[in-house]
């Protein structure tokens, strides 16, 4: 900040994703206007016409990166930031694109583009982590509006942000829900997901996805033993952790002891 007075400056920006996440803090409208006095938004292409130049207290970073400029520009953006906070399973985890770090990513070039001279990419897409240092991550495919206001205001504060750090299951018990392994045999990644959605696939019959990424703590391993006995097969337990956060080593692990490169 340029002077005592001055707000905190919180600055924006998207490497390789969707948006959702970026959406999810413009959803948080009514969340953030009990905090929007005490910020300044200097840097927000999805939502505001105001480019403004560094330095920033906060930088919110969604997106993984997938190419040498993006590798260049989070390293700006790093040398610009005071606390930076990677958001959403692309920036915590290298997102659903990260699928690529399996495969010859020249070949689907050549595959899908007509001129793939035109196309320049790294092989793989990797999280933020892995590029520059990060202050927080903060997960989710999308992340938590209610989570990112807290983490916001946490930061302001100069605390420690009160997340969640167990599973999605005890979310399910929250709600009351019956457990969707136990009572049907189906499988479910709840057990090692983080919580955050408050047990969304589950209340609607589903095995959760695992959007959240690991919980701390996670027993993958265990849970790819428990899908096993109930017979789900070997592809079918690597795509279950070969999703959202692919590349989160938890998961990352267990898929490729399931599927050996």
């Amino acid at each position: 900040m340029s002077s005592k007075n001055a707000k905190p400056r919180v600055a924006v920006f998207k490497f390789a994703s969707c948006d959702g996440c970026q959406l999810s803090l413009i959803d948080a409208e009514d969340q953030l206007l009990a905090i929007s006095g005490a910020i300044d938004i200097a840097y927000f292409p999805e939502a505001s016409r105001r480019m403004a130049k560094g330095p920033y207290d906060i930088a919110l970073i969604e997106g993984s990166i997938t190419t040498h400029h993006d590798a260049d520009v989070i390293q700006q953006v790093r040398r610009q930031s005071k606390t930076l906070i990677s958001i959403g399973a692309c920036a915590t985890a290298g997102g659903i694109q990260a699928l690529r770090n399996w495969k010859d990513v020249s070949e689907y070039v050549r595959l899908v583009y007509a001129k793939p001279d035109f196309i320049s990419t790294l092989k793989m897409s990797t999280p933020i982590a892995e590029h520059v240092p990060v202050d927080m991550e903060l997960r989710g495919c999308p992340i938590n509006k209610e989570q990112l206001v807290e983490v916001i205001s946490a930061t302001l504060a100069g605390r420690k942000p009160n997340l969640p750090t167990y599973s999605v299951c005890i979310e399910c018990k929250r709600r009351s829900n019956v457990c969707l392994m136990v009572a049907c045999g189906t499988a479910c990644l709840g057990p090692v997901t983080q919580a955050g959605c408050g047990g969304l696939c589950p209340s609607m019959g589903r095995g959760c996805y695992g959007c959240f990424g690991p919980m701390e703590s996670s027993n993958a391993p265990g849970l790819a033993e428990r899908f096993r006995i109930l017979g789900v097969p070997q592809a079918d337990i690597e795509r279950s952790f070969r999703t959202f956060n692919a590349w989160a080593w938890q998961f990352r692990k267990v898929s490729e002891e399931v599927h050996p490169q």
